[in-house]
């Protein structure tokens, strides 16, 4: 079950994507013990202010993971409309590549594994991920065997790839990004040793 959504006031929702901001900012920098006082004190307003919006730091976390599938589901669906179902998921692993370069919550997304929210916005990400795929598939863009949790399995892959360098070029993971999309075209394919797993 979801939690009810009431609407903010302008101010309280300000106050709420400061904190979210200053959050996230806060744990990159210090991990998941990051206090709420210090995250209050990065957003510039006071540590209740913090508890009126997140009951928890649990809660808090879960907000920020929340808001940055929510946003990639939000660009999924905006690509089903494209003309070509083709480019349409190269420009979707694009944008999720680049976003996990820019906020790599790995270590946030562990915390908040179990939050219903957090799961049911999950869900609707990879069943967005799922139609790009089967769109493209369809089109003869990919490869017939590929499904959609193949992809969202390779969504982190370009990102992670370049991190194994010391000290790799920002923009490095679109080399390797564009080494997985042409492993998912087609043309010269063989067939793949294992079926595709599907998600828990």
């Amino acid at each position: 079950m979801t939690r009810p959504v009431r609407p903010l006031r302008a101010d309280a929702a300000r106050n709420r994507e400061l904190l979210l901001a200053a959050a996230e900012d806060e744990f990159v920098e210090r991990g998941v013990s990051a206090s709420v006082a210090d995250i209050a004190r990065r957003a510039g307003v006071a540590k209740g202010t913090v508890f009126r919006h997140f009951a928890t730091k649990e809660e808090l976390i879960a907000a920020i993971v929340g808001g940055h599938l929510a946003a990639l589901t939000a660009v999924a669906r905006r690509l089903l409309d494209s003309a070509d179902p083709g480019a349409a998921l190269l420009e979707f692993l694009t944008v999720a590549a680049d976003t996990r370069q820019q906020h790599d919550l790995t270590f946030l997304q562990t915390v908040s594994d179990g939050d219903s929210t957090v799961i049911e916005i999950r869900d609707q990400l990879y069943a967005s991920i799922g139609a790009l795929v089967d769109r493209a598939r369809a089109a003869g863009a990919i490869r017939p065997d590929i499904t959609g949790m193949d992809v969202v399995l390779l969504v982190c892959a370009p990102v992670h790839v370049a991190g194994n360098l010391p000290d790799p070029a920002p923009d490095l993971w679109r080399r390797y990004l564009a080494i997985i999309f042409d492993g998912l075209r087609p043309e010269g394919a063989s067939p793949l040793p294992r079926p595709a797993p599907s998600w828990p």
